[in-house]
């Protein structure tokens, strides 16, 4: 009985070791599918390497504007401003620098700010960017960049996020 088991097992063994084994096609075949591969790919990337040198050497003429349409913001002092097309919405009037405390899609989100404001004795307005769908509010403006500057670092110890704004108009 014990010679018909190690035979059984002998037999199982020999046949789980010799039907694991990879025949040499099946290598061969998997060699050739991804040599064929390879090659498309090179064609491939062929005709996309002369485009990219083609379209390297293609220049992009000026947008030439008359000196009076220019506007010039100065930047020697390093006082970081941006410059956006706003209409004003709530409020006074802007002048040509003014100082953003909060930027709000919803409009009833940035009154509630300008309330917040007026209660603080700023005299605050609301500007819409048109492009950005966004409302701004303004906390302070004024004629000059030194001005906004000083009034936006007075403001920064409660608003944090404060910025200089410049009405591209």
């Amino acid at each position: 009985m014990k010679k018909y088991i190690v035979l059984c097992a002998g037999i199982c063994a020999a046949m789980a070791f010799t039907s694991c084994k990879s025949s040499e096609s099946a290598y061969k075949q998997a060699y050739l599918k991804a040599k064929q591969q390879e090659e498309v790919q090179q064609q491939q990337q062929q005709p996309a390497v002369q485009t990219q040198q083609v379209e390297t050497n293609v220049v992009v003429p000026l947008e030439e504007k008359p000196a009076t349409q220019t506007q010039v913001v100065d930047n020697t002092d390093n006082i970081k401003v941006t410059q956006e097309r706003v209409s004003l919405i709530n409020g006074e009037g802007l002048k040509n620098f003014s100082v953003v405390v909060g930027s709000f899609s919803l409009a009833a989100n940035a009154e509630g700010l300008q309330q917040q404001l007026k209660s603080a004795g700023y005299n605050a307005q609301i500007v819409k960017n048109e492009d950005r769908n966004m409302y701004r509010v303004v906390a302070t403006t004024f004629d000059t960049k030194e001005e906004a500057a000083a009034s936006r670092n007075a403001l920064q110890s409660t608003y944090a996020g404060a910025w200089l704004l410049y009405n591209a108009r």
